[in-house]
């Protein structure tokens, strides 16, 4: 028999539908993103360009949230060890489709530890719990709209690509939920969520390429911007 998150990864991906075609503060100066807004903006948006496509948001979302809810996953407030696996600094730009910053939006992210397996009760597997690791974080957007995340690289586990859940909430919209994945994981081919995304660009919009050192002598870093589209930001008028 399978386990519960092989048989949830299986129900979600014979139950979800088609997809319609058409239509990314507790960490400052030491994080290793480097983060451009007026670049970055000519890049992901614009006339024509597509909003960061939404994904659900999965069964593992916390049941209760942990004390310590900051933006950088890789240590717990009380403890000294540090979290398993890569450290990763995850960071980008909240923009709309014109390109324009949304400042003040919360978002949230959650994931598996450096052993796979996350920290909610359904999860079934054998694989060990991280008490060190966090495995949900918190921040906001600055004025220009950037945020910045200190996490692990994620893991693949059957039926799922390695990736990091994201949740989005703003003035007068919210949540909304999408999920960022690893250029090159050979897993993505296969991922019930990312293969239904069908347009090209949009895809490409949730699939981030990490840089850096795999072996832990500093962080990696990858870029996710998350851009709006006008139907969860026409919410705000």
């Amino acid at each position: 028999m399978l386990p519960i998150r092989a048989q949830t990864a299986r129900r979600l991906s014979m139950a979800l539908p088609e997809p319609a075609l058409p239509r990314r503060r507790l960490l400052g100066a030491g994080a290793a993103v480097v983060l451009t807004p007026a670049l970055a903006l000519a890049a992901v948006a614009g006339p024509g360009a597509p909003a960061t496509p939404a994904q659900m948001q999965g069964p593992f979302y916390p049941l209760a949230l942990p004390l310590d809810q900051d933006n950088d996953l890789t240590q717990v407030r009380g403890r000294t060890g540090r979290a398993k696996g890569v450290v990763t600094d995850i960071g980008g730009v909240v923009v709309d489709l014109r390109g324009q910053p949304v400042a003040d939006v919360a978002l949230e992210i959650w994931q598996v530890n450096g052993f796979g397996r996350y920290h909610h009760p359904d999860d079934d597997s054998d694989l060990p719990v991280d008490p060190n690791f966090q495995g949900f974080g918190r921040t906001v957007t600055a004025r220009d709209g950037t945020y910045r995340f200190r996490t692990i690289r994620p893991l693949p586990y059957p039926g799922r690509a390695p990736h990091i859940h994201f949740a989005l909430k703003g003035r007068g919209f919210g949540p909304f939920y999408t999920q960022m994945y690893l250029a090159g994981a050979p897993e993505n081919a296969t991922d019930f969520l990312l293969t239904r995304v069908r347009d090209p660009r949009e895809r490409d919009l949730l699939i981030v390429a990490l840089e850096g050192p795999t072996d832990g002598t500093s962080p990696m870093t990858g870029r996710f911007d998350i851009v709006l589209g006008h139907a969860m930001l026409q919410r705000e008028r």
